[in-house]
């Protein structure tokens, strides 16, 4: 299907050597001054820890995207509908939301929220 790819692994084309590997990413630390991300060794390293690898918003992350309290109770309603919530906590969170607004939840999540902490912006 794809001759050109097959070629060029056969022969090596276009090939990137790994000059090491850091098994654990946790051992990654940013840099105050330059703002670079070193590994243990202090090694500039390329990307920065991955902390959204495997991330699964829950429904406290969709409500920091709301605006009003009418959105808010359609998340709410929405992620119980589709049993992702139990109703037990979907009365919590509508508690919360209607007593304490729903800014109470935490700070709304701008758009590219997720980039900008997964380092990409």
């Amino acid at each position: 299907m794809f001759p050109n790819l097959y070629r060029e692994l056969e022969e090596g084309e276009n090939s990137v050597t790994i000059d090491e590997v850091q098994a654990d990413v946790s051992e990654t630390k940013k840099d105050d001054a330059s703002g670079a991300f070193l590994n243990e060794s202090g090694v500039q390293c390329a990307r920065g820890p991955d902390r959204l690898r495997n991330f699964s918003p829950q429904a406290v992350d969709f409500l920091r995207r709301c605006d009003t309290l009418a959105q808010a109770e359609e998340i709410i309603a929405f992620l119980q509908k589709r049993k992702e919530i139990t109703e037990e906590y979907a009365g919590e969170l509508l508690g919360q939301l209607r007593e304490k607004g729903v800014r109470s939840f935490g700070p709304k999540k701008e758009e590219d929220y997720y980039f900008h902490e997964g380092g990409i912006y």
